[in-house]
């Protein structure tokens, strides 16, 4: 996938020194670097992306340990729901996807709102383990914490403002806006501690499934019109979501499009 999207682009940028040679643009769209192509209105099209998801798991189990262990002497001396248990994981992925949206052109001068989907396979998880000990006051107290944490973003899309510059047939564009999602969440911690009282082991474990996630994006693109309407189009987009485990998500797409 990953081959096709950067192929995709340089075919956008080639496009353009062969375009004279082509007879249905002969005549219409690159004859003169000052005629302006037409696109404001309504636009609809599809995509495919390749990107890479960055998850910061350090602090995902810490509020479910701070609720296991509230009020006992383990976390008092030890401090075990801060510990950097697990890591920082970035893995690769792909998916599909369409948009729509609305032009409105004033000579050069394009501005837009737009929708954007994405449909895809973006996980990550990592387990760690830590265990310290201390001794005061004639007690030994000690604890091993063993987390687990996942998360898989199926779905992810974008809410758009766009803004761009007509240059004969192509449309470079810039935009921002609010990122959304759905995902899969899962985390557990397993806690064995030693202290006054004695040797034991407490395990709590959380599983959201369709969880809801949020945040903002933006990102830098460009339109070729092809002909009358039908457009491609190849884009970079960085998606940052708030949710219990810090996640976002930068992809590359090529696609095409039809303008109304």
């Amino acid at each position: 996938m990953r081959r096709l999207v950067v192929a995709f682009a340089f075919g956008v940028m080639a496009q353009s020194a062969v375009a004279a040679d082509m007879p249905f643009l002969r005549g219409s769209l690159l004859d003169s670097p000052r005629r302006y192509v037409n696109w404001e209105g309504f636009y609809i099209g599809g995509h495919a992306g390749y990107g890479t998801s960055d998850m910061n798991f350090t602090n995902a189990t810490e509020g479910l340990v701070a609720k296991l262990l509230d009020n006992t002497e383990v976390e008092q001396r030890l401090a075990v729901s801060s510990w950097p248990v697990l890591d920082k994981r970035s893995v690769h992925g792909q998916g599909y996807g369409g948009f729509v949206g609305y032009n409105w052109q004033w000579t050069d001068v394009v501005l837009g709102l737009e929708a954007n989907y994405l449909h895809g396979s973006f996980d990550g998880s990592d387990a760690g383990s830590m265990a310290r000990r201390i001794d005061a006051g004639g007690t030994t107290y000690a604890a091993s914490n063993d987390s687990y944490a996942s998360i898989k973003v199926r779905d992810i899309g974008s809410t758009r403002l766009r803004a761009g510059y007509v240059w004969n047939g192509f449309l470079p564009y810039m935009f921002a806006g609010v990122s959304l999602g759905q995902a899969d969440i899962t985390r557990s911690a397993v806690i064995t501690g030693t202290d006054s009282v004695g040797t034991w082991t407490l395990s709590t474990s959380q599983a959201q499934h369709g969880h809801f996630i949020y945040g903002y994006g933006g990102g830098l693109g460009i339109d070729m019109m092809l002909y009358e309407g039908l457009f491609l189009r190849a884009e970079w987009e960085y998606l940052k979501f708030a949710a219990p485990i810090d996640t976002s998500v930068s992809t590359v797409r090529g696609g095409v499009g039809y303008k109304f």
